[in-house]
């Protein structure tokens, strides 16, 4: 199980803080400082059977700044969009969990990571 956080995140804290009280063996990835590839960021959004736009923070300053908001959300359009969030690594929603079954999960509740853990 890999967790990808950002140690400034409540959300992030809150969720390690669940996997520690589980007993829970996992790898931490600080993805603002180990940035996740294109790659890497298509094979989460499989796992998670999600679209790139479903887990970027469009309120971030440097959303705006790219005016993603305008942006198409399709097919044509899906690696426009996995590219900025490999360009611009602030933009991927957090935490995500990647559980041991091969799923992923975006883990702002405790239930999620409860999910993760299940799986």
């Amino acid at each position: 199980m890999e967790i990808w956080i950002n140690p400034a995140c409540s959300k992030c804290r809150s969720a390690i803080s669940l996997l520690d009280a589980e007993g829970a063996t996992y790898t931490v990835r600080r993805y603002l400082e180990d940035v996740p590839t294109e790659a890497e960021i298509r094979e989460v959004l499989e796992r998670l059977g999600l679209e790139p736009w479903d887990i970027t923070r469009t309120q971030e300053a440097e959303a705006k700044e790219l005016g993603l908001k305008e942006w198409a959300r399709d097919a044509g359009a899906r690696e426009r969009w996995v590219k900025a969030l490999a360009e611009h690594p602030r933009l991927i929603q957090r935490p995500i969990i990647t559980a041991e079954d091969g799923t992923a999960v975006v883990a702002r509740t405790d239930e999620a990571v409860r999910d993760a853990l299940g799986r």
